[in-house]
């Protein structure tokens, strides 16, 4: 690319290799903005190799697999690679034409292809047997030594996904499991789910946070929250109903109003200010009447002993003198 590039005026070459980077950079998180960048390179350069196959994986992220097809096969003939081979038999895939991408598999060009290229040819055809229904014959596809070999290469987790895969959709899930297992041990980057379907297959229920329909965590902690607040609201009712139902046996063991004064305060709610009746001793002494007022009304109304020997009358005293001469 470099020297194909050295061949086009310096700015020119400059604003291509941008953007094939940012087509590099946003391919797998956000493929649409890096087929804008594809295209508007594509644009500037449709004659550069690396241009028309950069435009081709943009398109085949966004499944515009005709499209990507066509970009493929224009930097075929340009750069004469065939490691483009097996994402080209993918493309008929994508386009509906799995019996293209067997034919395509069984092609002399896949024995120009590399190790890592035939394991890619090796999934692509897996994945045209299985759209096709032809489930036991991609498991067959897939056994071969690199599928047990100890090793783990950049394509080991992926191969070991797609034989997992096509043993679950054959039926044999024990088999699935183990191999779900090896490949996500060999899985050092993330690029398969295979932890995920190993954990499915174990009974294991996985909730993503930053799911906008899986339960929200701050719902789970009002609703905790609202659970507490219910059970202190429903202690405090059942304190004020123990309470009221001692006012209600207050109420039914409540003494007469004749000695409610011994036993319940003046100012008690239970009770009201007795009205003195007519015909009552201390009808004149009303509630509020102090007790030391009351005790001097009693000596004002009754005179002392002293006092009525003080007024006898004069007949007796006279009685008295001359019996005593």
């Amino acid at each position: 690319m470099r020297q194909e590039l050295k061949s086009m005026p310096k700015d020119l070459a400059d604003d291509v290799a941008r953007h094939l980077v940012m087509v590099a950079r946003l391919v797998d998180s956000e493929p649409e903005r890096a087929y804008e960048y594809a295209q508007t390179a594509l644009r500037l350069a449709s004659r550069v190799a690396a241009v028309r196959e950069a435009a081709g994986f943009a398109a085949y992220a966004t499944e515009r697999y005709s499209e990507a097809l066509a970009e493929f096969r224009a930097a075929r003939r340009m750069s004469g690679s065939a490691d483009l081979w097996p994402v080209m038999a993918d493309c008929e895939r994508g386009m509906g034409r799995p019996e293209k991408a067997l034919e395509m598999a069984g092609d002399p060009e896949v024995n120009r292809l590399d190790q890592a290229g035939r394991i890619e040819m090796r999934l692509v055809a897996a994945g045209a047997r299985t759209d096709m229904g032809q489930i036991d014959a991609a498991v067959v596809t897939l056994q071969c030594p690199e599928l047990t070999s100890t090793a783990v290469r950049p394509w080991t987790a992926r191969l070991r996904y797609a034989y997992a895969d096509a043993l679950l959709a054959a039926g044999r899930e024990k088999e699935a499991r183990d191999w779900f297992a090896k490949a996500a041990d060999a899985d050092r980057d993330g690029s398969t789910d295979a932890a995920e379907r190993l954990a499915v297959l174990d009974g294991v229920e996985y909730t993503d946070a930053l799911d906008p329909d899986a339960e929200d965590l701050d719902e789970v902690e009002d609703l905790a929250a609202g659970e507490e607040f219910l059970s202190a609201t429903e202690a405090e009712a059942d304190g004020r109903h123990a309470h009221d139902v001692r006012e209600d046996a207050g109420e039914e063991v409540a003494p007469s109003q004749e000695t409610a004064g011994d036993q319940v305060s003046p100012t008690s709610p239970f009770l009201e200010p007795r009205i003195p009746q007519e015909g009552d001793a201390d009808a004149d002494v009303t509630p509020e009447t102090e007790p030391e007022s009351g005790r001097d009304s009693e000596a004002e109304q009754a005179p002392s002993d002293e006092a009525r020997s003080d007024e006898a009358p004069e007949s007796e005293q006279r009685e008295s003198g001359e019996g005593e001469r």
